[in-house]
């Protein structure tokens, strides 16, 4: 395991500290998990965003009949 330092705002490391207190754990306990938790986030949103890209560069798109059956799924008709 790799420790590195990390400056973020005073108000905050009080808030982390606060909880870090009621929680009896430590600054790096909960900013560890934190941490993958964004990494982890980041990197599923921009492979998403890749994807997309590449079927738009596929020209995959849907086509009209797509596009209505799943808002037809979501969206009552007025009928």
């Amino acid at each position: 395991m790799t420790a590195f330092t990390v400056r973020v705002p005073d108000e905050t490391v009080n808030r982390l500290d606060q909880l870090a207190e009621k929680l009896d754990r430590s600054r790096s306990y909960l900013a560890a998990p934190a941490i993958e938790d964004y990494v982890a986030r980041e990197e599923w949103q921009l492979a998403e965003i890749e994807a997309g890209l590449a079927e738009a560069k596929r020209s995959d798109f849907a086509n009209d009949r797509d596009v209505a059956a799943v808002v037809g799924k979501y969206v009552k008709s007025r009928k």
